[in-house]
């Protein structure tokens, strides 16, 4: 199974692909889709949203993975965010590919075993389970947390859904 998993941002919206099969993760790509600096907003989704397409289209995921966005303090923050999420979720319906939702304590939680951990403990981890020389950029890091995430969640479910 190949999983990709989305780290969204209005601004830099992450993004890593891995390969699944049994316990074993296998790392495949990660990066950044950069938004138009001082772009307007439509022009910014707009970007987003053809980069998401590009990677699907490029790496073929069987299943997308995307991190809830929770922002507590700034109502104006969220409801940005929260376009850019719909443009990511679009672009994976649109490609019909199932699409799964991790909070950010649940994938903190798969990941590193705190809900808690900052995010050099996750970008640590992600370097550690998927055996790179080094840790990718936060947001390319978040979003391969979120896949790898992802594939826990599934080997769980297989092992209780066979019990």
């Amino acid at each position: 199974m190949r999983v990709l998993g989305i780290d969204p941002g209005s601004r830099v919206t992450g993004f890593g692909v891995v390969d699944v099969k049994g316990p074993d993760v296998t790392y495949v790509a990660a990066g950044t889709i950069r938004a138009i600096d001082g772009g307007e907003m439509p022009a910014r989704l707009k970007r987003i949203y053809d980069g998401i397409c590009e990677i699907v289209e490029t790496h073929s995921p069987d299943v997308m993975c995307v991190e809830e966005v929770f922002v507590a303090n700034n109502p104006r923050s969220a409801l940005v965010l929260g376009q850019a999420r719909g443009v990511i979720l679009c672009a994976g319906a649109n490609h019909e590919l199932p699409v799964f939702e991790y909070a950010a304590r649940e994938i903190k939680q798969a990941l590193v075993g705190k809900g808690s951990a900052d995010k050099s403990q996750v970008g640590h981890m992600v370097r550690v389970l998927l055996g790179l020389t080094k840790a990718p950029a936060t947001d390319a890091a978040d979003a391969l947390a979120c896949a790898i995430c992802h594939s826990h969640t599934e080997r769980y479910n297989s092992r209780v859904s066979a019990s």
